[in-house]
């Protein structure tokens, strides 16, 4: 279940104790399963239950994927039941950490926006922006929410159009251009009694909401199971009936990229790949019930791992490290 499933479908704190006792069983996911739970514990209202969650993450000793994104999440819902200075104090600290992910800044951004720190936040987009993407004139795709963040608080502020604010442009997709989906007056649209104005406010709405399925049309992606060099020696010489499935190393690898490439051609979108090893290979088959060297759990191992978080999107972002994890570019690794 998502956060974003309407609340008369799920009963949020029900759902935030089901991740949580998850997250028991499977140390390993518990930041992703707990940042879920507190989401959902803040649909229900349970903020300071949000913020014990979060200060469960950064206290536990254990490194963190993104520490950055619990604290601009902590820092957000912190703000949402009065306590600002606090929040403040995080958003300051995450601004001068300069994370090198776009998430934690599009979240402390927002939160500013929200609260009509409008100056603040385009200063916060743009400093994101310009860590992130500098002069490049093809922004990676998890940059563009900064680039419509910062697009359409400019928009409110009245503030003309600049390079990134015409980057933003050239990247949206929608049928409805930036400027209208940012027009500040569209508030008043909505308060209209002209139907042409109401009509074409509801195009705008549909288009927005368009893009905003077409983001969550997945909760997890479609993943291929991925494994790395010494646990797939291991798991063959365990249990020699995958040999078969498993030839080689390289052979393996080379699979991962045909399988994906063909998805990809028949129209499957959201396709990723997660990385198993034999412990958690082991404990799912004893979950199941069934023999390690059985091949039929493979799939079913993969998709569970993407269900707990786990996969990386495929094709790696331009100019970023291939996912076989060679170290080398994937343009010149597997994506050649």
């Amino acid at each position: 279940m998502r956060p974003d499933t309407p609340a008369e479908n799920v009963d949020h704190n029900a759902e935030a104790a089901r991740l949580e006792r998850t997250a028991g069983l499977y140390p390993e996911d518990a930041e992703h399963l707990l940042l879920q739970a507190a989401a959902h514990r803040e649909l229900a209202g349970d903020r300071p239950g949000a913020t014990a969650l979060y200060d469960r993450l950064l206290s536990s000793g254990e490194p963190l994927e993104n520490p950055h994104l619990v604290r601009a999440l902590k820092a957000s819902n912190l703000w949402e039941y009065d306590h600002e200075a606090e929040a403040r104090a995080i958003i300051e600290g995450i601004r001068t950490a300069a994370p090198r992910h776009p998430a934690p800044w599009v979240i402390i951004a927002e939160s500013l926006e929200s609260h009509d720190e409008l100056e603040a936040a385009e200063k916060t987009f743009t400093e994101g922006l310009r860590l992130l993407v500098g002069d490049g004139t093809k922004p990676p795709q998890s940059t563009h929410p900064l680039l419509y963040g910062r697009h359409r608080v400019r928009r409110m502020l009245g503030a003309p159009h600049d390079e990134w604010d015409a980057l933003a442009d050239s990247v949206h997709s929608s049928s409805i251009t930036l400027d209208e989906l940012h027009d500040p007056k569209r508030v008043w649209t909505l308060g209209s009694n002209n139907p042409a104005e109401l009509k074409a406010e509801i195009t705008r709405l549909r288009a927005e909401l368009g893009a905003h399925r077409e983001a969550l049309s997945r909760p997890f992606p479609v993943a291929v199971l991925h494994w790395p060099a010494g646990e797939l020696a291991e798991l063959v010489a365990m249990y020699p009936s995958l040999v078969a499935e498993y030839p080689s190393h390289e052979e393996h690898l080379a699979t991962i990229e045909a399988s994906l490439r063909e998805l990809a051609a028949s129209g499957t979108a959201n396709l990723g790949i997660v990385s198993g090893t034999v412990p958690s290979y082991e404990a799912f088959a004893a979950s199941e019930g069934a023999s390690p060297g059985d091949a039929a759990l493979l799939p079913q191992y993969a998709t569970i791992l993407a269900a707990r978080g786990r996969a990386v999107a495929w094709p790696p972002e331009r100019g970023n490290g291939c996912w076989c994890g060679s170290g080398a570019v994937y343009e010149g690794c597997h994506g050649d």
